[in-house]
């Protein structure tokens, strides 16, 4: 068997970087560790975390492909976060203009979930513990 720790980070590509970028750290408050722009690739590679810990890289890049709108689409479906409170969650996303889906409970956890969308549409996911 295969001896994995963790998942160390998940990798996002975006259509408008500064916007994602915005997204990500001003709604999401990821934090930044490093943000390099690439002149050979003309792409920026930007490392986020969360509480301290490494977990997203945002790349941008000269026009690329439009992702599935659908989460039923083949690839990754969503992106989740372990939330304290939901209602929180939503009232915090609210205040930035943003809405959520309705809340809905987990029929298999009872544990209740809403999902946004990022900027390019990738659904993001609040799931409280």
């Amino acid at each position: 068997m295969i001896a994995l720790n963790k998942i160390h980070h998940v990798a996002i590509i975006c259509s408008d970087y500064e916007k994602s970028k915005s997204f990500y750290t001003n709604v999401l408050g990821l934090s930044i560790i490093r943000e390099v722009y690439r002149p050979e690739r003309q792409s920026y590679k930007l490392d986020l975390a969360l509480n301290g810990q490494y977990v997203l890289e945002l790349f941008s890049f000269p026009d690329p492909p439009k992702r599935p709108s659908r989460p039923e689409a083949t690839g990754l479906r969503h992106l989740a976060f372990e939330v304290d409170n939901i209602e929180e969650i939503v009232a915090a996303l609210e205040a930035k203009s943003i809405v959520a889906e309705p809340v809905r409970t987990d029929e298999y956890t009872g544990k209740r979930f809403t999902f946004i969308s990022d900027p390019d549409l990738l659904p993001i996911e609040f799931y409280e513990s």
